[in-house]
């Protein structure tokens, strides 16, 4: 690929790119890397344990350690957080050093997705005191408009959502490989 050899896919949490990650890295014979999974093997702990035990602020510095070092190797798919391109170094990061892709999905799919969810720690709270849907809804849509402008920097957006007619993880792999081709050949 001319223009990368690094893939980074964003997205909100439960987006799908744990899913598509590794489909594309088999795919296109590279390494695949969950960010989330790399922090959580290396710290012996889950996200929300080291949240609960550090602190956010822990976890992100430490997040950004990871993708700093991630980001130096070849051929490989990089699943980011849920948050991490918020940060501007992060960012930063990124965009110099390969493609970001963006895996776009509707507030009601998220809400779906994360109602029974006690894996996830911005949501956590939510799930255990079983409030309501327009609770959920609300924070959706805050951490939505507040990582808005940092997706929306993506070089490719892909909408991913599973409730649109005729979508699967095979045609969101295929049509990530397609733009990628594309890129290659541009």
């Amino acid at each position: 690929m001319s223009k990368t050899s690094r893939i980074y896919l964003t997205g909100f949490m439960t987006s799908g790119k744990s899913t598509i990650g590794p489909i594309l890295a088999n795919v296109l014979g590279w390494e695949f890397c969950d960010l989330d999974k790399e922090i959580e093997t290396n710290h012996n702990k889950t996200i929300v344990q080291i949240f609960e035990h550090f602190g956010e602020e822990y976890f992100r510095k430490t997040e950004s350690e990871f993708l700093k070092a991630y980001s130096l190797k070849n051929n490989i798919i990089i699943s980011l957080g849920g948050g991490t391109i918020v940060n501007n170094e992060n960012l930063e990061v990124i965009k110099n050093s390969g493609l970001l892709v963006y895996l776009k999905v509707s507030r009601e799919t998220l809400q779906r997705r994360l109602k029974n969810k006690t894996d996830r720690p911005l949501f956590r709270d939510l799930v255990l005191a079983e409030r309501p849907d327009e609770e959920f809804a609300n924070r959706i849509d805050n951490l939505l408009n507040n990582r808005a402008p940092y997706y929306e920097q993506a070089d490719i957006t892909i909408e991913s959502d599973k409730n649109r007619v005729g979508v699967t993880i095979d045609i969101l792999a295929n049509k990530i490989m397609e733009i990628l081709e594309n890129e290659k050949l541009g």
